[in-house]
């Protein structure tokens, strides 16, 4: 069965911003239908042009750039809510791919009739370009923090990151929250050897700070955490597509 946009699971979310009635029977008709897909189905290929966007209904993924020597940079990690494929509508070709790591549910949407959500309902191709903002700020503070500061801060920074964002989108409950990756996605995403990334996670399982294992983080000490990475805020509201 196909979501409905108005019992959208993701809409009463406080981390959302409200949609007018306008805008959600646009966005009814802009939806072309759901596709269900396995752990490590590629979703958006680099180079390649998608004729479908998507909005992550539920599930994780990871968005990766592949290097000449094949190496592989870690972008973000994908979490319902998140609107993928917008360099394709709007550039044409993606510049990174975005692979499934759960199950995932995602609304489908087709890519040509992005110009007609600019053209027919402006507040909508606004939000667009809000997300594009709050990208770029998170792509702004991700490049900083892997720039400058050590291995200790940019893990830590990380973690309150992710753990705020899962929240703030319904996927943590109390203390706790699903993190299916893997410590090489993090050391990827982090330009961190898998060694170093280990040790750390270490040292922060013993001074009490977080524990990551089986798939779960838990985190024991959110000040003391928020304190290392240097992080006094949640992420920022944000439009639904």
């Amino acid at each position: 069965m196909t979501t409905k946009c108005e019992d959208c699971p993701l809409r009463p979310l406080s981390q959302f911003l409200r949609f007018s009635a306008e805008e959600l029977a646009f966005m009814e008709r802009f939806k072309t239908g759901e596709m269900q897909v396995q752990p490590g189905t590629h979703l958006l290929t680099q180079g390649t042009r998608s004729p479908q966007l998507f909005t992550t209904l539920s599930g994780l993924g990871l968005r990766h750039k592949t290097l000449v020597d094949g190496s592989r940079q870690v972008i973000s990690f994908v979490m319902p809510g998140d609107f993928l494929g917008l360099q394709a509508g709007v550039m044409g070709e993606m510049g990174h791919s975005v692979e499934a790591v759960t199950d995932m549910t995602l609304c489908v949407f087709n890519r040509a009739d992005i110009w007609s959500l600019f053209k027919t309902l402006p507040e909508r191709g606004y939000a667009l370009a809000h997300l594009a903002a709050i990208e770029e700020q998170f792509l702004g503070d991700a490049l900083a923090t892997v720039g400058q500061r050590p291995a200790y801060d940019k893990i830590a920074w990380a973690m309150a990151r992710y753990f705020h964002r899962a929240k703030a989108v319904g996927i943590a409950k109390g203390n706790t929250c699903p993190l299916p990756f893997r410590q090489q996605h993090l050391a990827d995403a982090l330009g961190l050897s898998l060694v170093h990334t280990n040790k750390v996670l270490g040292r922060l399982r013993k001074e009490g700070v977080l524990v990551w294992t089986d798939d779960v983080l838990t985190i024991r000490d959110m000040d003391r955490l928020e304190q290392i990475a240097a992080l006094d805020d949640g992420p920022p509201p944000r439009p639904l597509i």
